[in-house]
């Protein structure tokens, strides 16, 4: 049997250029450094840095499993070097904003950063895509999931390939409880949406095909729930296998055309579209958004990353950002008025209970 593979992509917020706006190119300049050299010692095979918006993305490939203590260690090793020699001396915003804990305790999940890992055997041509949000939650990727993995008419695959026709089973964790729950589709798909269609609490973690091969993995980390008050929005990853019995690359991308709206944005309080947008648009500027997300391609060969394919760089997405920028006219003018700014249940988590502390005394009962 082949060595499996770990493609593992963790990533997180250690500093911005001018606001929460975009990672400085040092950053991305010591960070490739450091996994050049990781590399070059053979603790992984290959590896590519980029950003999403103020988000540092560290993409790895090895063979050592997934949530291994030597990979989650360079990487939080990584965003703390950067962060004191590049960040602080820069005096970036938000220095190491993501980097809730001092030490390394085995894992970085529940630290901070965010992860999405996934382990398997190389198929004669593996196509892995890598997907990363900013200025929204993991939640953004459920309708992203449901569309490509249980949808048919999205995916036409799950009619007319008969590898992809029995469907797939879909991970679900609920942030609040830190309970996960297997729904398989197309069996179960209402139940699968009843959870969902609430993605600040219930999120799609996982999704394998019936016969258990890896199809995709997501990070679920929320910042708030970790340390209990708004430390920034939780700018999610994802990856996903496509091609050969899975989705093909056009079925996973055609959700993206549809900019649906998603929680977070300006202060992590507001709804707003989720724009597809090539790297050199991955910033984050009108009211620190509209929230964006990147995709790129990777041809997988005994752990090479080939590529990047910039998917979103391609006019075919070009009505997807029109349709996004009328969006976001339209709640903008909302201003701190709902649907535009997020529920209370949600805004439990950002700065609005300093604000409604200094009220509470003049509350009188009527």
């Amino acid at each position: 049997m082949a060595e499996k593979i770990t493609v593992s992509l963790i990533k997180a917020d250690i500093g911005s250029l001018a606001g929460h706006h975009v990672v400085h190119p040092k950053q991305l300049e010591m960070a490739r450094e450091i996994l050049e050299k990781a590399k070059n010692k053979g603790l992984i095979i290959d590896y590519y840095v980029f950003n999403c918006g103020d988000d540092l993305q560290l993409l790895m490939t090895h063979r050592k499993g997934e949530s291994n203590p030597e990979i989650h260690e360079l990487a939080w090793n990584t965003f703390k070097e950067v962060t004191e020699k590049v960040s602080k001396p820069l005096k970036l915003y938000a220095a190491g904003q993501d980097l809730l804990g001092e030490a390394f305790s085995g894992n970085v999940r529940g630290m901070g950063p965010g992860v999405a890992e996934m382990e398997f055997e190389e198929r004669a041509s593996d196509p892995v895509l890598v997907f990363a949000a900013d200025k929204t939650e993991p939640g953004a990727w459920n309708y992203i999931l449901f569309k490509i993995f249980a949808d048919p008419f999205n995916t036409a695959g799950l009619v007319i390939d008969p590898s992809l026709h029995q469907g797939f089973d879909f991970h679900v964790l609920d942030v609040q409880e830190g309970k996960e729950v297997k729904i398989g589709c197309p069996e179960e798909m209402y139940d699968l949406l009843a959870l969902i269609g609430t993605p600040g609490r219930y999120v799609i973690s996982k999704i394998y095909r019936k016969d258990g091969l890896p199809a995709a993995a997501a990070s679920t980390s929320r910042l708030s729930l970790i340390a209990g008050r708004y430390v920034g929005k939780d700018d999610p990853i994802c990856i996903v296998r496509a091609q050969h019995g899975l989705p093909a690359v056009g079925e996973v991308l055609e959700p993206f055309a549809y900019p649906h709206i998603v929680a977070g944005w300006m202060r992590g309080s507001h709804h707003g579209p989720l724009m597809p947008v090539p790297l050199k648009y991955a910033k984050c500027t009108r009211f620190d958004g509209p929230p964006r997300v990147v995709g790129l391609g990777f041809q997988l060969h005994d752990g090479v990353l080939e590529g990047p394919a910039d998917l979103f760089d391609d006019p075919a997405f070009d009505k997807a950002r029109a349709i996004a920028n009328d969006l976001a006219d339209y709640l903008r003018r909302h201003g701190p008025f709902m649907p535009h700014r997020l529920g209370p249940d949600e805004m439990e988590y950002t700065t609005l209970p300093a604000v409604l502390e200094k009220l509470k005394d003049r509350f009188k009962h009527v």
